[in-house]
């Protein structure tokens, strides 16, 4: 008796638990579209994945629109933020925008949105963009010579990047 009150339970919490995957799907809420299928550029680190299109929308104005994803890392990327910066012939910075991503952290699979118009000086030769997060790692416990000692269990890292010439046609390519 016992055994079949067991197996009528386990059966019971399947079904539950198949209703309630179920009712998220009924919801209307679509997963975000792959952002290789609509974005020409692409670089990534070992934390996060910056996708993104150059356009011009108006005269003098350059528009960076993209995405960024965190796709393999169980801790969140915190405040991503850019700094798009048009350089002339001599490797001077003539404009120069700032900006963050629409998220403060990413958690694993999302993606965050991120837009920047940066009004040209008319002498840019190339777009370099500069991007930095915080991301914490986890500490591995390790034994030490000497007495024991407490250790932080997350090191926060700051980590600062650079693409450079980020609207060229030939490189940064999404495959």
């Amino acid at each position: 008796m016992f055994v079949h009150f067991v197996l009528i339970a386990a059966l019971a919490l399947s079904v539950t638990g198949c209703a309630s995957l179920g009712a998220g799907q009924q919801s209307g809420a679509q997963p975000p579209a792959y952002p290789p299928d609509v974005f020409s550029h692409r670089v990534a680190t070992s934390e996060v994945v910056l996708y993104w299109n150059c356009s011009r929308p108006e005269p003098g104005v350059l528009r960076l629109d993209g995405v960024a994803q965190s796709p393999w890392a169980a801790q969140p990327v915190r405040y991503l933020e850019f700094d798009l910066v048009g350089v002339d012939g001599q490797d001077r910075t003539v404009s120069e925008i700032k900006g963050a991503a629409q998220d403060i952290q990413i958690y694993t699979n999302q993606t965050s949105r991120f837009q920047l118009d940066l009004r040209l000086a008319g002498s840019e030769g190339r777009f370099d963009l500069y991007y930095e997060y915080r991301f914490h790692i986890e500490e591995m416990d390790a034994l030490l010579a000497g007495p024991p000692v407490r250790v932080p269990r997350l090191i926060a890292q700051a980590n600062r990047f650079l693409v450079r010439d980020v609207c060229s046609e030939t490189q940064h390519r999404a495959r």
